[in-house]
């Protein structure tokens, strides 16, 4: 999710904006991050694309802030006086050349339209489990202000390519081996696929794979395949060790 969510605002040139989860992190930070983006997206009408993960949630409370903006374009109470003051000297300029008085009111809406152009919100939430649910629940506008895309498993194609790819700088002995292995791992990826469904059938308990799971597998298997081999190799030089000083012994005897 986060992968095409970078790729695609890169093709359409925003910037990414995250927020760095620490343990000292709280609404004040998000609320400054925040106003970070609306003033990119407003002042400096510069696209950018608000990237949050459902690992990034450190409150339920920011979630609040989240929806608001997702349904209204704004958040209630995000600016200080000063500061709302300074944005509206930052755009009257604008507004006046976009034929308008350069109002409080003009400016400041001047300033929303803006974010609600530029501004985009991308949130990679996972649908395991109970949480996405309830936070729907909560936040209706995390459903009804976005646009979903759910992403389905991967055809056999697909994962014979990444595999392949994944693969193509591992010795993995002559061409006909290669094909076998590299066939053999979106075999075995969808034959745990049809078990996790016979589990979920048989106990009532579901196991989920994902394309990263797939990839995980593929490093682990190189990362295995590399420390067997170190540690053939390792044991075939002891036992020639051992058997050479068989041999000079069995001489000198």
């Amino acid at each position: 999710k986060q992968s095409l969510a970078r790729l695609a605002a890169f093709i359409c040139g925003y910037s990414i904006a995250q927020i760095v989860i620490s343990s000292t992190y709280g609404m004040s930070d998000f609320k400054d991050d925040l106003k970070g983006m609306f003033r990119k997206a407003g002042l400096k009408e510069e696209g950018v694309l608000f990237l949050m993960t459902d690992g990034q949630i450190f409150d339920e409370c920011c979630l609040v802030c989240v929806n608001s903006l997702l349904a209204t374009g704004d958040i209630d109470g995000l600016f200080a006086a000063d500061e709302m003051d300074e944005i509206v000297n930052g755009v009257a300029n604008r507004v006046k050349v976009a034929g308008m008085v350069p109002d409080r009111k003009n400016c400041w809406d001047y300033f929303l339209r803006n974010i609600r152009k530029n501004l985009h919100v991308c949130l990679c939430f996972s649908p395991v489990g109970d949480d996405f649910r309830t936070r729907a629940l909560r936040f209706p506008a995390l459903v009804n202000c976005t646009v979903m895309d759910v992403f389905h498993s991967w055809p056999r194609e697909a994962l014979y390519s990444v595999g392949k790819k994944f693969l193509r700088n591992v010795d993995l002995g002559s061409d006909v081996e290669r094909d076998v292995i590299e066939r053999f791992l979106p075999f075995f990826f969808e034959a745990v696929n049809e078990a996790a469904i016979d589990f979920r059938l048989q106990e009532k308990r579901h196991v989920y794979t994902t394309p990263k799971s797939y990839l995980e597998l593929i490093m682990l298997y190189s990362t295995l395949l590399e420390e067997k081999r170190s540690d053939s190799a390792a044991a075939i030089e002891r036992l020639d060790n051992g058997l050479t000083k068989l041999r000079e012994t069995s001489e000198s005897v």
